[in-house]
């Protein structure tokens, strides 16, 4: 008798969970796609920071050297572009500003130039909860200036 006590009980049991596979699923199917999401986010992310400063990076080297401040300002914006578009990084909106205040120092004087690289990285079509259209990336990197090369202003 107890025997057959113990069998009704297992099944009762079986028959109340039926559908809770389905609930747990509808639960955990919006959590594990909104993390999904974040997990793309995070890397649209590192993406960005890692591109925004390869292309700081080469702008400042193609700055430092150029021979005059002005072609420095255009080596600058023209390499810092290119650097983007092989990293793959679709910019809705680019800034390159770069610091050649170091041409004007007398020869043998050491001098950096400085360039900053800000771009706009679209995020708003993941539809994350919170996360605006764009995330503005910034990087900003230093090249010496050869001492005792010639500058012209």
């Amino acid at each position: 008798m107890n025997r057959r006590r113990v069998q009704d009980f297992r099944n009762r049991r079986r028959e109340g969970e039926r559908g809770s596979a389905a609930v747990e699923l509808a639960m955990w199917t919006p959590a594990m796609g909104l993390f999904i999401v974040a997990i793309i986010f995070g890397g649209r992310v590192a993406v960005g920071h890692q591109a925004v400063q390869t292309a700081a990076a080469d702008a400042a080297r193609a700055a430092s050297i150029a021979r005059t401040a002005s072609s420095a300002r255009s080596a600058a914006r023209t390499y810092a572009a290119a650097t983007l578009a092989n990293q793959g990084l679709a910019c809705v909106t680019t800034n390159v500003a770069v610091d050649v205040s170091a041409f004007s120092a007398p020869v043998g004087t050491p001098g950096v130039v400085w360039a900053t690289v800000v771009c706009d990285v679209a995020v708003g079509d993941l539809g994350l909860p919170g996360v605006r259209g764009t995330l503005r990336v910034e990087a900003t990197m230093a090249s010496p200036l050869d001492t005792y090369r010639e500058r012209k202003r």
